[in-house]
């Protein structure tokens, strides 16, 4: 396989087929703090790139190196997506009914809770080394590169629509927030465990 349009073409749509659950949980960032400033938002954006791009990176490491280990643990992403995307979901919902929700100053997404969403966001991405198995060192590198700047696009855009959003919904951010991450985790398991 060697560099072509095609090549840059399929890692731009993998890239897109695999920020969604990113953009959702972007936006759902966005709903809570509706006050983020720039930096912010950069460190959200490129905390999802940079999971979007390593995930399918070790999954092409695990099929060049230990595939039948792999192979037994990918029976398992679903669950451990469900799980962490329940966990956030289901804090920011309870907040949200209980009206934990300040008005002035929303507490911002803490570094834990960040990596946390960008695991479960990507973990599914694991997969996609089987998809690229057949590309080279340096060809894998520039698909992962391609898919985390494709995920840091989509990703901000999820964000300022989550600004914008949440200023209009006021005090129904958290439920509507933790409603979309135990959505997207629910949507992970179906697809990882029916389909």
């Amino acid at each position: 396989m060697n560099f072509s349009l095609s090549f840059f073409l399929n890692s731009i749509l993998l890239g897109v087929g695999l920020a969604m659950d990113a953009f959702s949980v972007s936006l759902a960032n966005g709903l809570h703090d509706t006050k983020m400033k720039i930096s912010r938002m950069t460190l959200i954006a490129g905390t999802f790139a940079v999971f979007q791009a390593a995930m399918p990176m070790i999954g092409w490491i695990c099929i060049h190196t230990i595939a039948q280990y792999f192979s037994a643990f990918e029976k398992m992403i679903p669950w451990i997506a469900l799980l962490l995307l329940l966990l956030i979901g289901g804090k920011m919902l309870l907040e949200g009914i209980r009206g934990e929700e300040e008005e002035e100053e929303v507490k911002s997404l803490s570094l834990g809770a960040l990596m946390v969403q960008g695991v479960a966001t990507s973990i599914d991405a694991l997969s996609v080394g089987f998809t690229i198995a057949d590309y080279g060192v340096l060809m894998a590198v520039v698909c992962a590169l391609l898919i985390a700047v494709v995920t840091f696009i989509i990703c901000m855009v999820g964000l300022k629509i989550g600004k914008k959003v949440g200023t209009k919904l006021s005090g129904k951010a958290n439920i509507l927030g933790g409603l979309i991450l135990i959505g997207i985790g629910i949507e992970i398991f179906v697809k990882g465990v029916f389909f």
